[in-house]
């Protein structure tokens, strides 16, 4: 134990920080975004993320904005495991038909009023997977959607102002 904390204290903090004008990008969206949120749930923004088939692209970008980099915790985001408690549904990729199902379930699970927001080219409209004999296509083709995140996978900084379109 005592070698393992002289190797963190040796390495000290590996991550870089965000370039100068990203970060005011980032802090200047976020408290738009914490306002936004405030105003219209008076608490924090509980959202679900749900893979409907991506490539996992997306994904890892939602990972990066939920890191410590990024930290969208602190503009007052959540994510949940439970679609019961949400208020936002983030979904990635195209629908694949055996996810069909799942999407629906999940969508009705979550208490109303409730937002969806599409991510990638692949949810806005089924991108490089297009409709096929596994593909539905897009997310709309299942459920309703409010709000598009295109990019192939979008940046933290794009999901973060998709969010704050979705909300606002």
């Amino acid at each position: 134990m005592i070698r393992i904390l002289r190797q963190i204290f040796r390495t000290g903090i590996v991550t870089e920080p965000l370039p100068p004008d990203i970060e005011t990008d980032i802090r200047d969206v976020g408290v738009r975004l914490e306002e936004a949120i405030r105003k219209r749930f008076r608490r924090s923004l509980l959202i679900r993320q749900v893979d409907a088939g991506s490539c996992n692209g997306c994904e890892l970008e939602i990972h990066a904005m939920n890191n410590p980099v990024y930290n969208c915790e602190r503009f007052g985001m959540h994510f949940t495991a439970s679609p019961r408690f949400a208020d936002l549904l983030l979904v990635t990729g195209p629908v694949t038909r055996n996810m069909e199902i799942a999407l629906r379930r999940t969508y009705n699970a979550t208490p109303s009023p409730k937002i969806v927001v599409a991510v990638g080219d692949c949810g806005c409209n089924g991108g490089i997977f297009g409709e096929s004999y596994a593909s539905l296509g897009g997310i709309d083709k299942v459920i309703p959607v409010d709000a598009l995140i295109p990019g192939c996978p979008p940046a933290p900084s794009a999901l973060l102002n998709g969010i704050l379109r979705a909300i606002g």
